[in-house]
């Protein structure tokens, strides 16, 4: 068990420097980019639209589950769905956060081919969803735009620093709520990977077939629920025992990109026929582009495993600086204080869900990230008559103030993708 543990801390203490670097991006990020520019490039339905969207796409700190409200609040205010799709393909396999911990953790050639791929990967997805869909008219839905505007509008006036404040935040704290249960999920599985599995273990089981342990990480990957930055240590694993980079790219691909919940709600945005062109264009795609990069490493002679820092820290001989100490201790009081807010959001949440003479609580299913949350009391909000609303990711409820119509909150809720139980 500590060979077992031990071998987690290593990969923790080696990620934490690029992760405390990519949620600074992330944090900046926020600040300068404006949604309402976004949405304003991306409104038409067109091949521009479709590259404008996989470009915006590439760097923003979205997984799998953060990227699906989001994928709706681009249609709701009028993004194309072939737009939509290149959004959902090219966003949740990068962000600056794991670009930057790809280049630490597995070398250059991966953080540089991995936008690359991911960019090529949301045109393409976008241009065979526009040849499918022959009628991708835009969302009617303007009370709900209208709100959303507004939002955006209230935050770009604030000043500076309070902008900075809200920016530092959500990279800090809201953004790392949403990683911290997949990270730590990531490092388990990598960690029971590393101690228990033997070296070359799964090129001897698909004797070294490419073909056949691709369709096996694909068929692993796809329901698991982990983002871009979550699923690295595991790419490190699947490679030290045994895997090609290729086949570890394909997780990196199809782990970030889809996963039960997601493509639950999918379904009901995108409409079945989309769906299974969107998941089709996965894993034909990254099928391709994982068997593309094993080439790349091949024309070139390069080892990927030379370019792997994991592979200098072998078991019980790991070094570490001082500031790599200080980073994964700074990195781990973010993770801490993350898993305490949790728990304390739970059992708010449990107070919450035995009722309040304020208002009306309702159990809302589908909400897994804080984009959710945020999506969830926009559409609320927009109902007509309600002053106040208040949502607790942890227990899956929603507190609504005010003289309203519950049909109407149903209505607002189911929209944007996700379930309205009703009340407790």
């Amino acid at each position: 068990m500590i060979d077992f543990f031990y071998q987690i801390w290593v990969v923790f203490a080696e990620m934490s420097p690029y992760l405390i670097l990519g949620i600074s991006f992330v944090a900046i990020l926020d600040l300068l980019v404006s949604k309402k520019f976004i949405i304003k490039q991306v409104s038409k339905n067109n091949i521009s639209s479709i590259i404008k969207t996989a470009i915006f796409g590439i760097p923003l700190p979205l997984c799998s589950c953060g990227v699906v409200p989001t994928s709706v609040y681009l249609k709701k205010s009028g993004a194309s769905k072939p737009a939509v799709v290149s959004f959902l393909i090219s966003t949740p396999q990068t962000g600056i956060d794991s670009i930057v911990a790809t280049y630490g953790m597995l070398g250059p050639i991966f953080a540089i081919f991995r936008p690359i791929a991911a960019f090529i990967m949301g045109i393409l997805g976008g241009l065979v969803t526009m040849f499918v869909e022959k009628n991708t008219g835009h969302n009617d839905n303007l009370k709900v735009e209208h709100h959303f505007s507004e939002i955006d509008l209230e935050r770009e006036d604030l000043p500076f620093g309070k902008r900075l404040k809200k920016s530092l935040k959500y990279g800090f704290v809201e953004f790392i709520d949403d990683i911290s249960i997949q990270f730590l999920i990531g490092l388990i599985v990598a960690g029971v990977i590393a101690y228990f599995v033997p070296n070359d273990f799964f090129a001897s089981v698909f004797n070294n077939n490419e073909f056949l342990g691709a369709i096996a990480v694909i068929l692993f990957a796809i329901p698991m629920y982990v983002c871009a930055t979550a699923s690295i240590p595991i790419a490190i694993m699947l490679m030290l025992k045994g895997f090609s980079p290729g086949i570890a790219y394909i997780f990196l691909v199809a782990g970030p990109v889809t996963n039960a919940a997601s493509l639950a709600v999918l379904s009901k945005v995108l409409g079945k026929k989309l769906l299974a062109v969107y998941v089709s264009t996965v894993i034909i795609l990254s099928l391709f582009f994982g068997m593309f990069l094993n080439w790349i490493f091949y024309a070139t002679g390069i080892d990927p495993h030379t370019q792997m820092k994991h592979i200098h820290q072998h078991l019980h001989n790991a070094s570490f600086s001082s500031w790599d100490y200080f980073f994964a201790f700074f990195f781990l009081i973010l993770l801490l204080l993350s898993y305490s807010r949790k728990l304390y959001n739970k059992y708010k949440g449990y107070t919450m869900s035995l009722g309040s003479k304020e208002g009306k609580i309702y159990k809302i299913e589908g909400m897994t990230c804080n984009h959710c949350v945020m999506n969830v009391e926009r559409a609320i909000r927009s109902v007509a008559g309600v002053s106040n609303v208040e949502i607790n990711l942890s227990s899956g409820v929603a507190k609504v103030e005010g003289t309203f119509s519950e049909e109407e909150v149903k209505k607002a809720v189911e929209t944007i993708g996700y379930k309205f139980i009703g009340e407790k």
